[in-house]
């Protein structure tokens, strides 16, 4: 039986296979709580209900042993999950000795160093299951909705965001780079399919050790044939509502753990507040920031703007100069791109960014050549706008930060299984 059906078995016998989370004794009673990677049970053991080598041998049990109980699982209303396993047997499996993460706190440097036994930890636990339904939410989204998932490659031989954050590694003695993001793939492939996402690992090489960053991350990537600019900010909207219902509904006793206070979450709901770039600069103004038409906004300036409103807020029609040579100038201000970046409120920051792409082949091979971009790398990648081409965009959405709103987690290294941060490869 995995714990988290347990309420099915009230009154029945059941076997629980699984590791000691912690233990205590009060004489005659012992509480031992079990995990299981479905969730956490308290077993009680009474000593005048079994023989004394099994009371002993349960005394003996250590954090982190390996055991099998057996026992009828009872009704108990105090317990998180409505039930609790009176212990009859227990077989240890492996017992545990000096396991190096106690009960006692410990630095995040130390906990970094462990983190593949960190993972054990009912935070952490919590953590990964809440990451695993918003991804879940996100695949379920973007599939009821007739999108096909379309896998692109991690080895690259060219940049999408700028060569200076790309890491290099040779490629049977060719340069090849790890992919900073699955966008120009996924280009090419909204012209076979019409709708069409990837999902997977991307890397920056930025030398940055702020609490939003990682060198390698995950990015969910849609992009659409035919969409217009309002229509891709619609999609964001509904997407974002869907994933944040979804996690609310299934995860919260996960949320609980965690002790997330969901209010704000709840108030998450289309239409989100969009706002022009200029409009984010008045604003800013307000609060005695002096940012510049051009300037790219940091964490201060999209806490500011995203606190303004308390809930996700679109910043759409940047100066032409501040985003990718791929995003398309609005026809009406040629000196702006048809791009849009939405914050997430609480100090989050940027969670998506997305756009109009140029379909224009002339422009498109101005933008490269302006840029200083090779010819013969985006041959491939000009070749859409000469067979076939329409008006059409995306956006991509980064996981880990996505995690950390809704999880309202204070650094993104607990939002992923093992974290590569600056300087942090191991374990």
């Amino acid at each position: 039986m995995d714990i988290n059906e347990a309420r099915n078995y009230i009154g029945k016998e059941a076997t629980i296979k699984g590791w000691v989370y912690n233990s205590r004794s009060s004489g005659k009673i012992l509480f031992i709580l079990l995990r299981d990677g479905t969730g956490f049970m308290q077993c009680v053991m009474a000593k005048n209900e079994v023989e004394d080598e099994t009371f002993a041998r349960a005394k003996a049990l250590t954090q982190e042993t390996s055991v099998i109980a057996r026992g009828t699982i009872r009704e108990d209303k105090r317990s998180p999950n409505g039930c609790e396993l009176t212990l009859k047997e227990i077989e240890i499996i492996q017992l545990t000795r000096d396991y190096p993460i106690t009960p006692k706190d410990h630095g995040v440097g130390f906990l970094m160093e462990n983190r593949h036994l960190w993972l054990r930890s009912k935070r952490q636990w919590a953590i990964l299951r809440i990451r695993h339904q918003i991804e879940r939410a996100f695949r379920d989204f973007f599939d009821n909705r007739g999108f096909t998932l379309v896998d692109a490659p991690i080895l690259t031989p060219n940049a999408c965001e700028g060569s200076t954050t790309l890491f290099q590694t040779d490629y049977f003695g060719e340069p090849a780079f790890l992919s900073q993001s699955g966008q120009l793939y996924m280009e090419a492939a909204a012209m076979a399919l019409g709708k069409v996402y990837c999902f997977g690992p991307t890397f920056r090489a930025e030398k940055s050790k702020t609490r939003r960053h990682l060198t390698e991350f995950w990015m969910l990537e849609p992009e659409i044939a035919y969409i217009t600019f309002e229509e891709n900010m619609k999609l964001q909207e509904d997407m974002i509502t869907y994933v944040i219902r979804d996690v609310l509904k299934n995860r919260k006793d996960e949320l609980d753990i965690i002790e997330r206070d969901t209010s704000l979450l709840e108030k998450v709901e289309p239409p989100f507040p969009k706002i022009y770039y200029k409009e984010a600069l008045e604003i800013l103004k307000k609060h005695g920031k002096a940012v510049e038409w051009g300037d790219d906004f940091g964490s201060e300036e999209e806490t500011i703007l995203a606190d303004t409103f308390n809930k996700p807020v679109f910043v759409h029609h940047f100066p032409i100069g501040a985003k990718a040579f791929y995003m398309k100038p609005d026809p009406e201000e040629p000196n702006t791109v048809l791009a849009a970046d939405l914050l997430a409120p609480e100090g989050y920051g940027e969670i998506i960014g997305g756009s109009q792409r140029i379909d224009d082949y002339d422009l498109l091979l101005e933008k490269i050549r302006e840029n200083n971009l090779s010819e013969e790398d985006y041959r491939w990648y000009l070749d859409l706008r000469k067979y076939g081409s329409v008006p059409h965009g995306g956006f991509g959405i980064g996981i880990e930060r996505t995690v950390a709103w809704i999880a309202k987690l204070p650094h993104v290294r607990e939002t992923i299984s093992f974290p590569r941060l600056l300087g942090k490869i191991y374990p």
